[in-house]
C-alpha cells in the first residue's frame, strides 16, 4: 500500500520535484522564521519614500495578499511538475533569490509602522489578525513580491501550461504588489527588491544549469 501511495505522489510530481518543494520549503523557513531570532533587539530601518505616503490604506486588499499563498501553492507546484530542467531553474533560482533575502534580512532590518485598524468588516478583522500574525521586519525584499514574481515567471518558462495561465498569473502577481503597499506590509521599494532578486537568482540558476551542460535537459 505504502508503494501505491508513493508512486501516485510520483505521478503528481516528479522526485526532483518533491526534492525540490521540500528544499524551498526548509529555506522559507530558515528565511523568514530563523532571521527573527537574530534580529529582534537589533536597529531596524525605515525605507520609505513619499510615495509611500501616498498610498491609502485599503484593508480591501488583504484579500488578496492572504490569496496569495493559494498562488505560491498552484505556482510552485505546477513548475515542479515541468521536466527537470526548468523545475531546477525556477526552484533553484527562487532559492539562491531567498538566500539573498537571508542576507539583507541579517545585515539591513527593516521595519514599517503599521496603522490602527479600527473598523469592522471582515477584511478589517483579518488585517488585525495578520498584523498580530506578522511582525512588521523581514520586510526588504518582500518575500510575497518574490514568490508571487516566481510564479509567474515559471508561467513564462513553463512547456505544459497554456497561455492564459500565463495571463493569469502576471496580472495576480500585480496585484499581490499593490495588496502589500495598500495594506501597509511593504514599502515601494521592498516591491522592487523582492522583484530585483528574483530576477538575479533566476540568471543565476540558469547559468549555472548552462555551464554544467543541464539546462535544456
Amino acid at each position: 500500500m505504502m508503494k501505491n501511495y508513493v508512486k501516485k505522489l510520483y505521478n503528481l510530481i516528479p522526485r526532483y520535484g518533491w526534492i525540490m518543494l521540500i528544499s524551498f520549503l526548509t529555506l522559507n523557513i530558515i528565511t523568514y522564521w530563523g532571521s527573527r531570532l537574530f534580529i529582534l533587539d537589533a536597529d531596524k530601518y525605515d525605507l520609505s519614500i513619499p510615495l509611500d505616503d501616498m498610498i491609502p490604506l485599503r484593508t480591501e486588499w488583504i484579500i488578496i495578499y492572504v490569496l496569495s499563498y493559494v498562488q505560491w501553492a498552484i505556482g510552485l507546484i505546477a513548475v515542479a511538475r515541468e521536466r527537470k530542467g526548468i523545475c531546477y531553474h525556477v526552484l533553484g533560482g527562487e532559492m539562491i533569490a531567498k538566500f539573498f533575502c537571508l542576507i539583507c534580512f541579517l545585515s539591513f532590518p527593516a521595519t514599517i509602522v503599521r496603522p490602527e485598524i479600527t473598523g469592522n468588516a471582515p477584511w478589517d478583522y483579518l488585517t488585525r489578525l495578520i498584523y498580530a500574525i506578522d511582525t512588521p521586519d523581514c520586510l526588504c525584499p518582500s518575500l510575497h513580491c518574490l514568490e508571487s514574481y516566481i510564479c509567474f515567471r515559471g508561467a513564462m518558462l513553463s512547456e505544459k501550461l497554456p497561455r492564459w495561465y500565463t495571463w493569469a498569473m502576471g496580472i495576480f502577481t500585480l496585484l499581490v504588489f499593490a495588496s502589500t503597499v495598500l495594506v501597509k506590509q511593504h514599502f515601494v521599494v521592498d516591491i522592487i527588491a523582492g522583484v530585483a532578486v528574483g530576477e538575479i537568482g533566476l540568471q543565476i540558476a540558469r547559468f549555472l544549469l548552462i555551464k554544467k551542460e543541464y539546462y535544456g535537459k
